[in-house]
């Protein structure tokens, strides 16, 4: 079930905003702005309305949370058995698109992830069919669409589900390499830069942790 609304973080880009629960899981969302159809919708229902779930294998609320600074950078550790992991939440200044950025951040030990995403356009009330193209998960329903890159390999997506893909915990990062601390520094962070609708894989790098991303269509160009 979804949090109480006092315990979600917000993040967002000046044009929409999305909601964040304790559990790692972003269960409100509107795209491209605020007053457009939601995509995530499970603050109103439960994670068949849409949600993007990124946590420990283990699950459970979180531990510790809090802004970096001033800015909407949410940033969300949890404390396992396994060791200290981050999740970091932001909504970046918006270029073609809106872009939910979700990085993990590894702090102490080695901790199992797991992320479940499960878009519902329309409030809910769509289910995309999904695809691949050039290494890109495109979910498209009618004339919206959703695409989604990340380095990590997405080891447990099954298209015939129809909008939802879910990583199994513990498929492990390929870049990880053994430090003192047995900390997972994760691969170079690419954020793809793409034109609208078809999604492509060249773009900008720089170093970073593992990062996921989620684009929404672009903002309609007014009169």
């Amino acid at each position: 079930m979804p949090s109480r609304i006092e315990g979600y973080g917000l993040i967002g880009d000046l044009h929409t905003a999305a909601l964040v629960g304790k559990d790692g899981s972003i269960d409100w969302l509107c795209l491209p702005d605020l007053d457009s159809p939601a995509c995530f919708a499970a603050l109103l229902g439960d994670e068949r309305n849409g949600r993007w779930l990124l946590a420990p294998a283990t699950g459970g609320v979180c531990t510790r949370r809090r802004y970096r600074g001033d800015s909407l950078v949410l940033e969300t550790e949890w404390e396992t058995a396994e060791g200290t992991v981050r999740v970091i939440d932001l909504m970046p200044p918006r270029g073609e698109a809106a872009d939910v950025v979700r990085i993990v951040e590894g702090v102490r030990g080695r901790v199992p992830m797991r992320t479940e995403l499960v878009l519902r356009l329309d409030y809910g009330h769509l289910v995309p069919w999904v695809r691949t193209i050039d290494g890109v998960l495109v979910a498209v329903a009618g004339p919206d669409a959703v695409a989604v890159t990340t380095p990590v390999p997405l080891a447990g997506v099954d298209h015939r589900t129809r909008g939802e893909f879910t990583v199994a915990a513990g498929t492990g990062c390929p870049s990880c390499s053994p430090t003192p601390d047995r900390t997972c520094r994760g691969p170079t962070r690419s954020t793809p830069r793409r034109r609208w609708p078809a999604p492509r894989s060249s773009g900008r790098s720089g170093s970073g942790a593992p990062t996921t991303q989620v684009s929404g269509p672009p903002p309609s160009a007014g009169p």
